[in-house]
């Protein structure tokens, strides 16, 4: 998703920066969008740190002059049972999905106070709306950022800045595919498994998975101006499997 919505936003004529705890993957998109013809550079960014976050505020701002609009589409989750889930990911899932938001939040705003106006758009999910018996720390930091998202928008509406959430359902990406180490999966949780597949498509009224470019659009919508009084709300992207 992250990279699609660069790709979009670079494509519209935005500047754009890509953020990834891999310096690699986020060199590759941003030299893949150059080679189209557009303008982008590339940081490391752990979501979970301060400091990095205030670096690569640091070097988009030096690299492309200013920050108005931030885009985080970080996240983790460990597929298993209450029982099972340990303090360990416990701590990862509400460091990265949730506390990463904020620390994001803390170091946007004084860049897009220079600007002169901001929007921030997160990234939550079906768990911002219902929550499950299994990986109690996704549904909580997912939940959370409803609260996150209001708290900013009312905060900064004076400096012009707006805050938004938007949360997909089922989006066929690695996040479900592959076992990473932010997101491991296993062939009873991924979607490569064509019973888990089939299952979250028929839980899907319109009958098919989100792609990265359905969500990558909802986020281009997010920042125009003709999204200009949305604020502190959530825009949900699942194709009618959260109703």
């Amino acid at each position: 998703m992250g990279s699609a919505t660069a790709r979009l936003y670079a494509h519209e004529g935005s500047d754009v920066c890509i953020a990834d705890v891999s310096g690699e993957r986020a060199e590759a998109v941003a030299k893949e969008i150059v080679d189209a013809g557009g303008r982008a550079t590339s940081t490391v960014l752990d979501v979970s740190q301060s400091a990095s976050w205030e670096n690569a505020v640091s070097a988009t701002e030096e690299a492309l002059g200013h920050l108005d609009i931030m885009v985080n589409l970080s996240g983790s989750n460990y597929r298993v049972s209450f029982d099972d889930q340990t303090e360990e990911m416990w701590r990862r899932m509400i460091d990265v999905n949730l506390t990463g938001c904020f620390l994001g939040i803390k170091a946007v705003v004084p860049a897009m106070r220079r600007t002169g106006r901001g929007v921030i758009l997160h990234v939550g999910s079906l768990a911002s709306i219902r929550q499950g018996a299994g990986s109690p720390a996704y549904g909580v930091s997912k939940i959370g950022l409803v609260a996150l998202t209001r708290s900013a928008a009312r905060a900064y509406a004076g400096d012009k800045i707006r805050c938004v959430l938007i949360s997909p359902s089922h989006v066929d990406t690695n996040f479900i595919r592959n076992d990473s180490e932010h997101s491991p999966n296993s062939w009873e949780t991924s979607i490569d498994n064509p019973e888990n597949y089939e299952r979250r498509k028929a839980s899907t009224p319109q009958g098919r998975l989100c792609e990265p470019e359905d969500i990558a659009k909802t986020f281009l919508f997010a920042a125009t101006e003709e999204a200009a009084m949305i604020t502190g709300s959530m825009i949900t992207v699942d194709g009618g499997a959260g109703m």
